[in-house]
């Protein structure tokens, strides 16, 4: 029998998440964002779901770009990064990828090299955020000198990325936005600038592509939700069962170091997922779990292969009950995996992301031809 864990991963709801993203802007095209293996998500999987909706995608890296190609994706790729090596323009040339340049070295091997066909190329702008990018100043003589090279480059684009677009206080997107609005006017450039909080949040920011990420998986960036944000649609739930229930006298301990002690006589599921599954250690007692759909809370440490729930108030859980650490249950009861989140002292990209290839993906919904994996480990 196998162990229960489970990462659900619902394509209809990508594909919702998708058309919402979408939707908010309808003089813009969207990148769908795979990078990341999507958010944990299983990126070919997600990349067929949505390949009759999306223009392009975006990764990270060549690495990346490859798994698609290799499974047959035929949809334009962003390299968000660019590339690493000079040598790597060879295969973006043969993949027909699009690219990003950054920095001086990736613009004089851009330059440098003659593809078969000129490479759909972005600038990169710092215009704040203070990572990769060039100064704004330095940016216009790199367009320009892009653009007298058609045969090496073609499709040019400014992009930026924002560091406050999820924040209650807009004072330094406005900031970053002016920057950006003034640069593609001076040099009469199509835009790249809305991430996820900017494309729910800030129609301002929409250009000619939008790049959203996280908020396609079902998780909302902003500080605080919105009628929009709240229309968003978990895309994976980690669902697993109760191994085991024991009755605990009040004052008894539970886990490594004894942290939670039973305030009461109390029944004690333990679950199967642990930290070595991907389920953050740092759950704090009260960190909510449905059991049979109803709310309850982690009571105790997080375990490498197990964690520990309060059962006292869920008289009917025994062993081989659901259990939802984040995501839809049954009953239709939803816990935010940004919930989970906020009781983890991270975001919802950690979680996310951090589910282990030993947890299998189960994929359902999306349309006709998406692969099923009912226990591949992605």
């Amino acid at each position: 029998m196998a162990r229960p864990l489970i990462a659900d991963i619902d394509l209809d709801a990508l594909r919702h998440n998708y058309c919402l993203a979408r939707d908010l802007a309808p003089h813009s095209r969207a990148l769908a964002v795979l990078k990341a293996n999507a958010y944990g998500h299983g990126a070919v999987p997600c990349a067929q779901a949505l390949s009759d909706l999306a223009p392009a995608f975006a990764v990270a890296s060549l690495e990346e770009a490859c798994v698609l190609r290799e499974a047959g994706i035929e949809t334009p790729i962003v390299l968000l990064e660019g590339i690493f090596e000079a040598r790597e323009l060879e295969v973006v040339d043969a993949m027909g990828l699009w690219t990003v340049v950054h920095s001086d070295w990736q613009l004089e091997a851009h330059l440098a090299y003659r593809p078969q066909r000129p490479i759909p190329t972005w600038v990169k702008v710092d215009s704040g955020m203070h990572r990769l990018g060039f100064d704004p100043h330095r940016a216009e003589q790199v367009w320009e000198r892009l653009a007298a090279a058609p045969d090496r480059v073609t499709d040019l684009h400014l992009m930026s990325h924002f560091a406050t677009a999820d924040a209650l206080d807009p004072s330094y997107f406005r900031h970053q936005l002016a920057v950006m609005d003034e640069l593609a006017e001076r040099l009469k450039a199509p835009t790249c600038l809305a991430n996820s909080p900017a494309t729910l949040a800030w129609p301002q920011a929409h250009g000619a592509w939008n790049r959203p990420g996280v908020m396609l998986y079902g998780s909302n960036p902003l500080e605080g939700a919105d009628n929009v944000s709240r229309g968003l649609e978990p895309v994976m739930t980690l669902r697993s069962e109760l191994i085991a229930v024991r009755d605990l006298a009040a004052g008894e301990p539970v886990g490594y170091a004894g942290r939670w002690k039973a305030p009461r006589p109390s029944r004690i599921g333990v679950v199967a997922c642990g930290y070595g599954d991907g389920y953050d250690r740092h759950a704090v007692d009260g960190t909510p779990v449905l059991v049979n759909g109803q709310r309850t809370t982690i009571a105790g440490k997080v375990s490498m292969d197990m964690l520990t729930v309060d059962l006292t108030d869920i008289p009917d859980a025994r062993i081989g009950s659901s259990v939802v650490l984040w995501g839809r249950a049954e009953s239709g009861e939803c816990l935010s995996v940004d919930e989970v989140a906020r009781h983890c002292d991270t975001i919802s990209y950690t979680l996310l992301t951090g589910v282990l290839p030993r947890v299998p993906r189960r994929y359902h919904g999306g349309p006709a031809g998406v692969a099923r994996h009912a226990n591949v480990h992605d």
